[in-house]
């Protein structure tokens, strides 16, 4: 049948009807009245016409719709010359099951019944028979149409789901890739994010130390190196830690991580660092604060670079559409050493880390002589 799949040709509910209708016509034709030959080589030809659309529906679908036709067509112009309802029931049986078939329009399913109505029409005036066969051809077409309309409707009802089925799983398969194919990304800018920093800065560092050591015999100086190596490793580690933790999502609060960088910084640098809060904290998602951490701890860093000895202000503000994070620092107490290594993002990863999660970062000096940054993420 066209446009119908094998495993629907197959299913019990096809099968029946093929074979039942195959029956009735077998059944009709052999027991039909004694009539002329002509008439039975009629029967016979519509009987043989319903086989080989059986037979050759799947691989030759316009051909069997035109045997199709014409099995019903052919009873159609012999119903006013049957002596029984032979004729009109291999009629109804063709044309009912033609119009069941979702792969025949609807425009040709009616112009067929027409077709046979005007054929059993012709047949009764010619041959002079009553009014009531001729309009009980016409009913009968009419009716058996309709009547396999109702399945046919179903059929298409039930193939458009499936097609509607396939559609959002085609979808669905879609979105678990490109969600896979984002969270490989996430890693993979996470895993470069700490690697590149953290190996980066323990390259240079204890290439520096080597070249203290072997071309100028600065001890103290190499050592001093190594100490730093020291630290940016445990430094990378601990941004690995804090990487891996966002990939598993479970990222500790916002204004825990804050204070504990700001302690942390207090440590290390013997300066003042207070953290103050605004609003009603709530839970953020980990790509947002660890973007945020990381524009702390970025900017905590240019602040011991740039305003060594100078006192931090953090504040952490929840507003009603985002979390804003500002990181103040007052004047330097004594000129910076612009020989130290910068540690950190730098300024354009930290602008691109924070776009990446729809955010901004604002950096400028304050009335005091100070500098700010300021980073807001949606959340």
């Amino acid at each position: 049948m066209a446009g119908t799949r094998v495993a629907d040709r197959l299913a019990p509910s096809w099968l029946v009807v093929q074979v039942l209708g195959t029956v009735v016509l077998t059944a009709t034709v052999v027991t039909a009245v004694p009539a002329p030959t002509w008439l039975l080589l009629v029967y016979l030809a519509s009987l043989a016409c319903w086989v080989l659309w059986l037979l050759s529906a799947s691989r030759l679908p316009r051909t069997s719709l035109g045997l199709l036709v014409l099995a019903s067509l052919l009873p159609a112009l012999v119903v006013g010359a049957s002596p029984d309802g032979t004729a009109m029931i291999m009629l109804a049986v063709v044309l009912g099951r033609m119009a069941m078939l979702p792969s025949v329009t609807v425009t040709v399913i009616g112009a067929t019944t027409a077709l046979d109505a005007l054929a059993a029409t012709a047949s009764c005036v010619l041959l002079d028979r009553p009014l009531s066969l001729v309009l009980g051809a016409v009913a009968l077409c009419v009716f058996v149409t309709l009547l396999g309309l109702h399945p046919r409707h179903h059929q298409m009802q039930a193939a458009h789901s499936r097609q509607l089925l396939e559609q959002t799983r085609l979808a669905q398969r879609e979105q678990a890739r490109a969600a896979a194919l984002d969270e490989r990304t996430r890693i993979a800018r996470e895993l470069h994010d700490v690697l590149a920093h953290s190996l980066g800065a323990l390259g240079v560092q204890l290439e520096v130390a080597e070249v203290l050591l072997i071309d100028k015999g600065d001890v103290d100086g190499a050592v001093e190196r190594v100490r730093r190596s020291r630290r940016l490793a445990a430094e990378g580690l601990a941004e690995a830690r804090r990487a891996v933790a966002a990939l598993r999502a479970d990222v500790v609060p916002l204004a825990e991580a804050v204070t504990s960088l700001a302690e942390s910084h207090h440590s290390d640098h013997g300066v003042d660092v207070e953290v103050t809060s605004e609003g009603e904290p709530r839970p953020l998602p980990s790509a947002a604060t660890v973007c945020l951490l990381g524009t702390v701890r970025e900017a905590l860093t240019n602040a011991a670079k740039h305003a060594p000895g100078a006192p931090v202000t953090i504040t952490l503000r929840y507003n009603a559409a985002d979390v804003q994070v500002e990181v103040r620092n007052a004047p330097p107490e004594r000129v910076p050493n612009t020989g130290e290594e910068a540690e950190g993002y730098g300024l354009t990863g930290m602008r691109e880390r924070v776009a990446l999660v729809g955010g901004s970062l604002t950096t400028a000096p304050t009335e005091d002589g100070g500098w700010s940054v300021i980073v807001e993420v949606p959340g």
